[in-house]
């Protein structure tokens, strides 16, 4: 018996969508559609400094101009900061949770007083500096000016839930390995939540059953199976696809205007074409 898939589509508005978007949201919506589930939409704009109208329209025009529908309403994250911080406040009571006061020049310092990334190309994983503060420190900290992340002791987390698993539409089963992500950040000061806590929260919600993304999240896709596990939320099937590259052979992003919907339908392409140039 075939089962309803709900997708969802999850764009920031800080940029126009390019080709990589709509194959991922031609899939997503396909993948619903034959399965007489739900395609979904959700706007992520926890960044508000760098989320503009222009671009949220611009999701709006291009995805109706390729042809796709959604239910409504539409989810914005940042109309729903209770629900992340309900989820923070969880994490907090299970002692996995601890503010960290370092900025990436001292992050960066410390790694390779360690003797890592010494190109500084490497992703910047935490080394943990804030960890082990004392409870003193700590405290007079939190009561200065000083900014601050929470981070989450993934090494604790572990601990607590065990081994875990989930499972990618291509690869199978796979077990969860952070190890790479280090102690990630899941919420700041003045916002209760970071992307990882975020997605993972909407995705339960919404009740999201496969999640499409590109393949370079697979690693981030470890750090919401055990947040998923903490919480004791539902875990979807995760379809991570190949990246669309540029001319210059790097990952496609918001800046390669050339590839984006709205500069190729200005062009004079089509939906069908579009749908060519992406395989689908």
């Amino acid at each position: 018996m075939r089962h309803a898939v709900v997708t969802r589509f999850a764009p920031s508005p800080t940029g126009f969508l390019h080709i990589g978007h709509a194959y991922a949201a031609f899939f997503a919506a396909e993948k619903a559609k034959s399965s007489g589930g739900t395609f979904l939409l959700r706007i992520e704009d926890i960044d508000q400094s760098r989320c503009r109208d222009i671009y949220l329209d611009g999701i709006y025009k291009d995805l109706e101009w390729l042809g796709l529908q959604w239910e409504h309403p539409v989810r914005f994250q940042s109309n729903n900061m209770d629900d992340y911080q309900k989820a923070l406040d969880k994490l907090k009571r299970q002692g996995i949770i601890y503010p960290c006061f370092c900025t990436r020049k001292e992050i960066k310092a410390e790694i390779k007083r360690a003797g890592g990334a010494p190109h500084g190309e490497e992703e910047t994983v935490y080394p943990g500096l804030c960890r082990t503060l004392t409870p003193e420190i700590r405290e007079k900290k939190l009561n200065s000016a000083l900014p601050y992340a929470f981070r989450l002791n993934v090494k604790k987390a572990l601990k607590l839930v065990g081994e875990l698993t989930w499972t990618d539409v291509i690869k199978g089963k796979q077990k969860v390995d952070p190890s790479g992500l280090g102690d990630i950040v899941i919420a700041r000061k003045d916002t209760p939540t970071s992307y990882h806590l975020a997605v993972t929260i909407d995705d339960a919600i919404q009740g999201v059953t496969l999640v499409t993304r590109g393949e370079d999240l697979s690693l981030s896709t470890s750090i919401h199976r055990l947040i998923q596990s903490l919480l004791g939320l539902e875990a979807p099937t995760y379809y991570h696809h190949r990246l669309f590259m540029g001319s210059n052979g790097a990952k496609l992003s918001k800046r390669d205007e050339t590839m984006t919907i709205r500069f190729l339908r200005h062009s004079g392409k089509t939906p069908e074409d579009i749908k060519r140039m992406v395989g689908m």
